[in-house]
Order: structure tokens, then C-alpha cells, then sequence
């Protein structure tokens, strides 16, 4: 069973997720939550595997709330919930520990395999999402974090993570690399354990903070 937090300002689509959670048999909601500070005491108490996370609530936005849930717990995931372009939040989100963002008014189905998507421990990043994150490592063009956090890696492990961070898929890099989908799934896990990150989207910012993989670069199809 997947246990769910929702949080969300307005009560009709705390509710309106609730119900289409709830009427999934691999999923429950455990707790719901109309401010930031809310959310980040649900998280505290219940435990959850995700939290539908609004960007804008009172009290404490969704990304402040973001970065204390992860944490405080790093096994629990958060989806981000907008409305709105998603510019403004790709980057702070991300860095504040989210593993993916969803549209408020996706079909319900879409919301069910977001939330499946990320309890399995996998990114939720939309190749639109990926590509305004490189546009934003673009203008931030220093890299954040020490090279050698890399030196664990195999020659192989660091090519599979380039192409994660230019935002391949699996299928894609299986291409290009000329290996087996399941090859790369397990290289990719490989990369989640040895660099302590907890989904694809943070193996994307230890990319580029580490001055790996070039941003310019990135944006010029190279």
C-alpha cells in the first residue's frame, strides 16, 4: 500500500485528489494538509511514501515545506502540485529535494501514475521540465559541488549519467549506448546508490553542480 499525503490550500481539491487516491486498492491517503506547515507535520507523523505538494499555501510555501519534509525524511517522496508555469520552481524544487512536478488539472490517471512513478523511486520530470532545468543550469554556469564526489564511478557510470542529464530516457540511452533497456535501469541504480541521490532528478543536479556535464553544451545539442 501506498500512503499519500495531500497537500493543497483549497479544500475541494484536497478532497477531489483524496477521492481518487483512495479509490485506488494500492493506495491510501493517510493525512491532508492545508498549509506548508501542515504538510510538514503530516509528514512527520505519518510517514508517508509521497506527498502531493502545492507550491503556493499559507504559512510556509511548498518548496520551504519541500526541503524540511526530504530532510527530515529522506525516504519519503514529494510531487509537486501547480498551476502555473513551471519556470519559477523547476530549480528550487528541485534543490529543495522534489522527484517531480504535476499540473493540477492532469487527468486523474495521470495523477495515479505520478504518484506510483515517484513512490517507486523514480523522477517525474517531464522532457519540457528537464529542459527548463538545463536552461537554468545555463545561467548558472559555476559548478556547486567537488568533482571528486564523482570518483566513485565507473567510466560507463559517468556516460550513463551525462545522458541522464541531457535528459535521455532509459529507452534512449539503451540506444545509444547499444545495450539492453535492463543494462541501463541498472546503471542508473547504480548511480542512485553510490551518489546518495534519491531519484533521477537529483542525479541531474549533481550532473551539472559538479561541472560534468555542460549546461552551454547541453542547450546546443552537443
Amino acid at each position: 500500500m501506498i500512503r499519500v499525503v495531500v497537500a493543497d490550500d483549497q479544500v475541494l481539491l484536497r478532497e477531489s485528489f483524496q477521492a481518487v487516491i483512495d479509490a485506488q486498492p494500492d493506495l491510501c491517503v493517510v493525512g491532508a494538509a492545508g498549509t506548508g506547515q501542515e504538510a510538514v507535520d503530516l509528514a512527520a507523523r505519518e510517514q508517508p511514501d509521497v506527498v502531493l505538494m502545492d507550491v503556493r499555501m499559507p504559512e510556509m510555501d511548498g518548496i520551504e515545506a519541500t526541503r524540511l519534509v526530504c530532510a527530515a525524511q529522506p525516504s519519503v517522496r514529494v510531487l509537486i502540485l501547480t498551476m502555473f508555469d513551471l519556470d519559477a520552481y523547476v530549480y528550487s524544487a528541485l534543490r529543495a529535494g522534489a522527484s517531480g512536478f504535476l499540473l493540477k488539472d492532469a487527468p486523474s490517471a495521470d495523477l495515479l501514475a505520478a504518484v506510483r512513478t515517484v513512490a517507486a523511486g523514480e523522477g517525474l520530470l517531464a522532457p519540457t521540465v528537464t529542459r527548463r532545468l538545463i536552461d537554468e543550469f545555463a545561467r548558472r554556469p559555476e559548478p556547486r559541488r567537488a568533482a571528486h564526489e564523482l570518483d566513485k564511478l565507473t567510466e560507463r557510470e559517468l556516460e550513463v549519467l551525462t545522458l541522464v542529464a541531457r535528459g535521455l530516457t532509459n529507452a534512449e540511452i539503451a540506444e545509444q549506448l547499444h545495450v539492453s533497456h535492463g543494462t541501463v535501469k541498472t546503471h542508473v541504480s547504480h548511480l542512485l546508490a553510490k551518489i546518495e541521490a534519491r531519484d533521477r532528478a537529483q542525479l541531474i543536479i549533481v550532473a551539472y553542480e559538479t561541472g560534468l556535464v555542460s549546461a552551454a553544451l547541453t542547450l546546443r545539442g552537443q
